[in-house]
């Protein structure tokens, strides 16, 4: 990652959750300092999502410092996109009305949601049921266009859905988990791969294009979202 940084300048690294499989603060601190301490020097900020590995110690306050964290839900922008980072660890009423008001009052032309547990997802889970029931209606009402999220071992793209493109990527994780087909009332899957890597996201006035990539630097999948 770090060398294709280098060749591919970035502004952030978000995370989608686990962050951390070690259970142990001190652990996790000098992990990613080793992994990613390069971050900061070089002027790429970073945005943590908790998921629910990292909420076993804790509730993960543990990580918040280092991840560059304000609390477990906040939201944070780069030029013209927003980042609406929630915790889909604990999706409340409290958090939900935070996330009505911060949406109702985002300017950007750009949004992007970024949880842990997918909205729709076909592998080892399916749809988490507090995240659909809560926020998406919400998602469409504002205008997010995107929403990110990880949990499943896999990567997989889903079509626009009333506007809206879902995208999960867990290929930063061990082992990788099954690709199976898609409960009904999903929108369609577009692509499913599994890999382990990461997605690069480039922000235009007129679109986002979005890249996976593999650990040796290939690009493997494209998908484009426009407003």
């Amino acid at each position: 990652m770090r060398r294709f940084e280098a060749r591919n300048g970035a502004d952030a690294l978000v995370t989608l959750g686990d962050n951390d499989y070690t259970e142990s603060p001190a652990t996790f601190r000098a992990a990613w300092s080793e992994s990613f301490g390069w971050l900061r020097p070089a002027g790429v900020a970073v945005v943590g999502t908790l998921g629910n590995h990292d909420v076993r110690v804790q509730r993960g306050q543990y990580q918040l410092a280092t991840l560059s964290m304000p609390g477990p839900y906040y939201r944070r922008r780069f030029g013209d996109v927003e980042l609406f980072v929630l915790d889909s660890n604990n999706v409340s009423a409290l958090q939900t009305s935070w996330l009505q008001r911060a949406l109702s009052s985002s300017e950007t032309p750009w949004k992007v949601a970024v949880f842990h547990h997918p909205a729709f997802t076909c592998g080892s889970y399916h749809s988490h049921h507090d995240v659909v029931v809560r926020w998406l209606p919400l998602f469409e009402r504002y205008g997010v266009q995107l929403a990110l999220s990880g949990h499943d071992h896999n990567y997989q793209r889903f079509a626009p859905r009333r506007g809206v493109t879902y995208v999960v990527h867990g290929g930063g994780a061990g082992a990788f988990y099954p690709i199976t087909r898609c409960r009904s009332g999903y929108p369609r899957r577009v692509r499913a791969r599994r890999e382990h890597g990461w997605l690069y996201l480039v922000v235009s006035e007129e679109q986002i294009v979005g890249w996976t990539v593999n650990m040796s630097g290939r690009r493997t999948d494209r998908f484009t979202v426009l407003p």
